[in-house]
C-alpha cells in the first residue's frame, strides 16, 4: 500500500519533505488499524507458520489437515493469540506431487514462516531439503517418507508407519494368530514395510505372507483371495494400504467367504467413518483390530480438537476428528503453540524453536501421546531412522460399531524397530 517516491530538489521542499513525513507515517497507522494489508502481517510479534497436504487428487487426499490448521489460527487469535503472538497461519495443496511439495516448502520460505506445522506428503526428498537451506523446523508430519526420520530439522510427533506395522504385528501375537499376511502396496515404500513386520511377527514363529497390490486398483479379489487362503483357524491379515484402496479390498472381502480368518489394519488404512459406511459390526470390519498412534476419537484427549472444529463452523472442506492426518496436525500445533509460550513474548525465530526442540525438553500433548522430546537421549538407535522419537501404538478393535480401546495406554515398539528382543512379560 506504500511506494518509493523521489523528490526532486524544488523551491516548496521544506513542504514536500513534511509531506513525504506525513507519509511515512501511514504504516505505522495501518499498523494499528483494521487494515489487511502488508504493513498489518508484517508486525513482529506475529508468527508465520505453514500446514501443507494434498487436496484434490484423489487417494492421497488430507484436505481436513489444513483446513483444521486455520481453524486452529482463528481460534488462538480470537483467544489473545499464543505469549501475546498472533499466529498467521498459511495452507498450500501439494497436489501429491513432488514438485508441489517443493513449491509449498518454498511458499514457507517466502513467507517468512518460523514452521512448517502438521503436514501431509510423501515427498520428503524435494521438500525437506528447501526447508533445511532455511532452517525452517518441520514439526509433526505425517511419517510418509524418510527424510522425516533423518533430517535434524524435522521434530515427528508419531513413528509413520514403520511404528504402526509392527505395532499391528505384536497386536496380532496376542491375538493368537499363526499366520498373517499383509496387503500392502507393491512399491518401494511398501517393500519397507515388510522389515518392521517381520520382527514382531518373529520372535513369536509366525508365519509372513506378502501380498502385493497395486496402488490404483479397484479391484483386489486377488489379494484378498491369497490373504485369506484356506482360511484356517489363527489365519489373520492385516491391511496397510491407502484409505482408498482399503474400501475396494473390503469390498472384496465382503464378497468371500471366510469364518476363521482375522482382519486387522493400521489406522489411516480405515478410520471410525469407515465402519460406519460399511455396516459397523455386520461389515467386514466387525471385530477388526487395529493399531494406532494415537487413542480412539472417542477418547476424551480429543475435546480440544472437537472444541475447535466445531467452532470453525460448517466450512467448505469438513473436518473429520477420526482422521489420523487431522488428528496428527492437532498433536503437531500443540507441540508448537507450547514451545511460543515457553519462548514467551519475545522474538520467536526459526533458530529459538530449533534450540528449544532440541533442548531435550519434554512436551505434554494432552495425553494424545507419550510426552515428546528431541533431545538426543530420545533419539531412535536406528541409522534409518533415529528422530523417529515417538515409538508408541495403541491396540484398538471394532466393538459394537465403534472403534475402542483394545487394551488402555499405549504400548512401545522401540524394541522391533530397532531389531531387538521382546521384553520380558
Amino acid at each position: 500500500m506504500t511506494h518509493a517516491t523521489r523528490v526532486p530538489l524544488h523551491p516548496g521542499r521544506p513542504r514536500l519533505l513534511a509531506l513525504v513525513a506525513t507519509l511515512g507515517l501511514v504504516p505505522a497507522l495501518l499498523a494499528t488499524s483494521a487494515c489487511g494489508g502488508p504493513a498489518a502481517a508484517a508486525d513482529r510479534n506475529d508468527l508465520t507458520v505453514l500446514t501443507f497436504a494434498p487436496s484434490g487428487t484423489g487417494a492421497s487426499d488430507r484436505p481436513g489437515m489444513t483446513a483444521l490448521a486455520d481453524a486452529i489460527g482463528k481460534q488462538l487469535n480470537t483467544r489473545g493469540g499464543a505469549a501475546g503472538h498472533k499466529l498467521k497461519v498459511l495452507t498450500c495443496n501439494e497436489h501429491n506431487t513432488a514438485e508441489g511439495a517443493a513449491d509449498c516448502a518454498h511458499q514457507a520460505v517466502s513467507a517468512g514462516a518460523v514452521a512448517v506445522i502438521g503436514s501431509y506428503s510423501q515427498f520428503g526428498d524435494s521438500f525437506m531439503p528447501v526447508l533445511e537451506a532455511a532452517r525452517i523446523p518441520y514439526i509433526g508430519g505425517y511419517g510418509l517418507s524418510g527424510p522425516e526420520f533423518t533430517s535434524p530439522l524435522s521434530y515427528p510427533v508419531a513413528g509413520g508407519t514403520p511404528a504402526l506395522i509392527a505395532g499391528s504385528g505384536r497386536q496380532l501375537v496376542a491375538a493368537g494368530c499363526r499366520t498373517v499376511a499383509v496387503i500392502r502396496p507393491d512399491t518401494p515404500a511398501g517393500d519397507t514395510l515388510l522389515g518392521s513386520l517381520a520382527g514382531a511377527l518373529n520372535p513369536a514363529g509366525i508365519k509372513l505372507v506378502d501380498v502385493r497390490a497395486p496402488e490404483k486398483s479397484t479391484d483386489y479379489t486377488p489379494q484378498a483371495k491369497a490373504a485369506i487362503g484356506d482360511d484356517r483357524p489363527n489365519n489373520c491379515v492385516t491391511d496397510a494400504l491407502g484409505p482408498v484402496p482399503t474400501l475396494n479390498l473390503l469390498d472384496a472381502l465382503r464378497r468371500l467367504p471366510h469364518k476363521n480368518t482375522k482382519l486387522a489394519s493400521v489406522i489411516g488404512s480405515f478410520q471410525q467413518s469407515v465402519v460406519d459406511s460399511t455396516g459397523g459390526d455386520s461389515g467386514p470390519l466387525g471385530g477388526a483390530y487395529a493399531t494406532g498412534w494415537f487413542p480412539p476419537e472417542g477418547s476424551k484427549v480429543w475435546d480440544g480438537l472437537r472444541d475447535t472444529v466445531r467452532g470453525s463452523g460448517a466450512g467448505e472442506v469438513p473436518i473429520d476428528d477420526s482422521d489420523p492426518g487431522v488428528q496428527t496436525t492437532w498433536v503437531a500445533y500443540q507441540v508448537f503453540l507450547k514451545a511460543v509460550e515457553q519462548l514467551g513474548t519475545g522474538e520467536v525465530t526459526t533458530q529459538s524453536l530449533r534450540t528449544l526442540l532440541d533442548s531435550g525438553d519434554r512436551f505434554d500433548t494432552g495425553g494424545a501421546t507419550p510426552p515428546l522430546s528431541w533431545g538426543l537421549t530420545s533419539m531412535l538407535a536406528s541409522a534409518d531412522s533415529p528422530r523417529l522419537v515417538n515409538t508408541s501404538v495403541t491396540f484398538q478393535q471394532v466393538q459394537g460399531g465403534r472403534l475402542v480401546e483394545q487394551q488402555p495406554g499405549f504400548v512401545d515398539v522401540r524394541w522391533v524397530l530397532t531389531g531387538g528382543k521382546p521384553p520380558a512379560s
